[in-house]
């Protein structure tokens, strides 16, 4: 994804507008809408705040109050250090699945990189006290949706979330984190180098300020991004009582598809998940339940290892597409969400090595 670098007078206030407290992402927006930048926000008349709707006076207090005394030296180490982004609401690079919610965060801190084909995703969510055949089918899921080049979305709590991204990383595919900490917290601590792997492999994100902790009030506000960002929810092995249920349901009110896997009757963590395929989420049994529904590509019948090996991932996609019947670059491109160029390019590629055939008007057949 393009970024363009915040100026340190821009980064300031962007920061500082994430410290206010009482001040969520729809209060937020109502401030941007009325002065157009953080910055004007701060420096607005006590008259004019007072003058935006369900703006308390606790905010508007530390605003005018406490904003001119606090020092953002710490912070500006920490994202010198490591190497975080921030993207606010009024960015060109901000997410597009997220940008179309109810109340998207009006700033994401950001490690590692998100990239336009995130926006194929699937959010694969669950309990912390997954069983081992829960973790074994979030893992399995996670590889077979990273085969396909889907981005696996999580929230690296431990049990299936864990699963689900270490599925992904373990197929080479990419993985988004999304933390109800600062970006700088390792929650849960065992799983540093996970964290790591996924920044380097992909992103960590999170609307919460630097140095944030793990608080039990930031995770219904985490899973609503962990929902945003995706195409679908899946939710594996789920209790009654879940912040997995909860991510389903903001699944539900931001018109996202919602999955789940099919657990044991006898098992209490399942009761949740079985719940949902009774109300009308898709069950699934194997990751094409998920391609089809979403309208991405059928699954390829035989396995991608009876595929040359000398092909590129993104090669391996585009061949995944076609078939004997015709197919425009156009779809293509917006079917793999890659660039045209790139797309362009594999094409080339995959002509030169016999596997696919150009035909007139840009269409393209699979050789038999």
């Amino acid at each position: 994804m393009q970024f363009r670098e915040l100026s340190q007078e821009e980064l300031k206030f962007w920061i500082l507008l994430s410290k206010t407290p009482s001040l969520g992402p729809i209060r937020c927006h109502k401030l941007l809408e009325r002065f157009g930048s953080p910055k004007e926000i701060f420096s607005a008349p006590l008259e004019e705040l007072t003058k935006i709707p369900k703006i308390d006076e606790k905010t508007i207090r530390f605003i005018k109050e406490e904003v001119p005394y606090i020092s953002l030296r710490q912070d500006y180490e920490l994202i010198r250090k490591l190497k975080i982004k921030l993207i606010p609401f009024s960015a060109s690079f901000y997410p597009a699945n997220l940008r179309n919610i109810p109340d998207p965060p009006f700033l994401l801190y950001e490690r590692g990189e998100l990239e336009r084909s995130d926006e194929n995703s699937v959010a694969i969510v669950g309990t912390r006290k997954a069983t081992n055949y829960g973790k074994i089918v979030a893992r399995k899921l996670a590889r077979e949706l990273a085969r396909e080049g889907i981005t696996v979305i999580s929230g690296m709590a431990r049990g299936i979330d864990t699963a689900a991204h270490e599925g992904a990383l373990e197929e080479g595919g990419r993985t988004i984190a999304v933390l109800g900490c600062g970006v700088d917290v390792v929650y849960p601590p065992e799983n540093d180098s996970l964290m790591r792997e996924i920044i380097e492999k992909g992103a960590v994100i999170s609307e919460f300020p630097l140095g944030e902790k793990p608080l039990a009030q930031n995770f219904p506000r985490r899973n609503r991004i962990i929902s945003g960002l995706s195409r679908g929810v899946l939710v594996v092995e789920a209790p009654s009582k879940s912040g997995a249920l909860t991510t389903a349901d903001f699944a539900l009110e931001q018109g996202r598809e919602v999955f789940a896997v099919p657990g044991s009757i006898t098992n209490p963590y399942c009761r949740g998940s079985n719940k949902l395929i009774k109300e009308g989420a898709k069950m699934v049994e194997d990751v094409s339940d998920i391609l089809e529904e979403l309208g991405f590509y059928s699954i390829k019948k035989e396995k991608i290892s009876s595929i040359d090996p000398q092909i590129s991932f993104e090669e391996k996609i585009i061949l995944n597409l076609l078939s004997s019947e015709p197919i425009h670059i156009d779809e293509l491109i917006e079917k793999t969400q890659l660039s045209v160029p790139k797309v362009a390019d594999i094409l080339i590629r995959l002509q030169m090595k016999g596997m696919i055939r150009e035909l007139p008007g840009k269409l393209f057949v699979k050789e038999v």
